[in-house]
């Protein structure tokens, strides 16, 4: 189980003016991810060192939004000011983590604008809505290669996270093995005053450690 990415939802500025101002504090250029369609938002992000990126997210004005419930999530979390959304890990075999959730994974795609498809199936982000603070988990189909994370040279390293909950919660939803599967990322848990998530993220950049 590896830490894929971590999402963020945008703000009133837009997919535009937040992206831009992500970039501004980590002195670093998003690309144009694309739109998911089944699930009603679009993308930009930035890869990021160790097969990792960060996605900036909008909603759509489109039916898929209302039903998915990425979707849901993205806009509630953009209707409250944007912010940290959630967190994703991706496993090689869903299908223990099928068994743990006592459900099936769903398909995802987003096409890139080069024309590339990208697929993966996911599952958890009902309860990622519910409970912010538990990632989704992510199975690619696609060559390692064309991953989000290696869409351009990156010298930014996700080293920490902070996350208001309880990481008990965390073990007990994807198993003991999982939690300290992620252990390349420092997780710092806090007390959760109000809605459980993450908090802040820490990136190693060249010009020194940036915490947003």
């Amino acid at each position: 189980m590896h830490l894929d990415h971590v999402s963020f939802a945008v703000g009133p500025d837009g997919l535009a003016g937040t992206t831009a101002e992500l970039g501004r504090l980590l002195d670093a250029k998003f690309i144009d991810g694309g739109a998911h369609p089944r699930f009603g938002t679009r993308n930009m992000i930035l890869p990021l060192k160790n097969a990792q990126y960060l996605e900036v997210v909008e909603v759509l004005d489109h039916p898929a939004a209302d039903k998915a419930a990425f979707g849901q999530a993205v806009r509630q979390r953009s209707d409250a000011g944007g912010g940290w959304l959630g967190w994703c890990v991706s496993v090689d075999d869903m299908s223990e983590v099928e068994h743990r959730m006592g459900r099936h994974a769903v398909p995802g795609n987003r096409r890139r604008p080069d024309g590339f498809n990208l697929e993966w199936r996911q599952i958890g982000t009902s309860g990622m809505k519910a409970d912010p603070q538990l990632p989704f988990v992510i199975n690619w189909d696609i060559d390692a290669k064309e991953h989000p994370s290696q869409g351009a040279p990156s010298e930014i390293t996700l080293t920490a996270l902070e996350i208001a909950g309880d990481p008990k919660r965390l073990a007990d939803y994807l198993g003991e093995p999982a939690v300290e599967a992620l252990d390349d990322i420092e997780v710092r848990w806090v007390a959760p005053h109000g809605t459980p998530g993450i908090i802040a993220a820490q990136f190693s950049t060249p010009a020194g450690d940036i915490r947003i």
